[in-house]
């Protein structure tokens, strides 16, 4: 994902802010060890997973399906890529021509 955040910024399309289960010293490590750049936030409490209704429900219960959302500057869902099994990635392409059909 970090390579597609630089297409992203470089688009000056939008900021890209990721969710995770992981702990914030999982985090950490995880920042430190791939090198992101972007916002990695802390929902080891999954409610903000729930509030999405992304938590996978064929296994862990601590994991979120992987999605990206599109929010609009009124706070309004404007765009959602949910995927349907572990290890999917939005290509930064297919989000920067979501923010420009908008």
């Amino acid at each position: 994902m970090q390579s597609g955040y630089q297409n992203i910024k470089s688009a000056g399309a939008a900021e890209l802010i990721a969710i995770s289960s992981d702990t914030v010293v999982g985090i950490r490590g995880l920042r430190h060890e791939e090198g992101i750049d972007y916002l990695l936030l802390s929902d080891g409490d999954v409610e903000t997973i729930d509030m999405y209704n992304v938590r996978e429900t064929s296994g862990n219960p601590f994991l979120a399906r992987p999605a990206t959302f599109i929010i609009n500057e009124s706070g309004k869902v404007a765009w959602v890529d949910l995927g349907d099994r572990f290890g999917h990635r939005t290509r930064s392409g297919q989000i920067i021509k979501a923010l420009n059909d908008l």
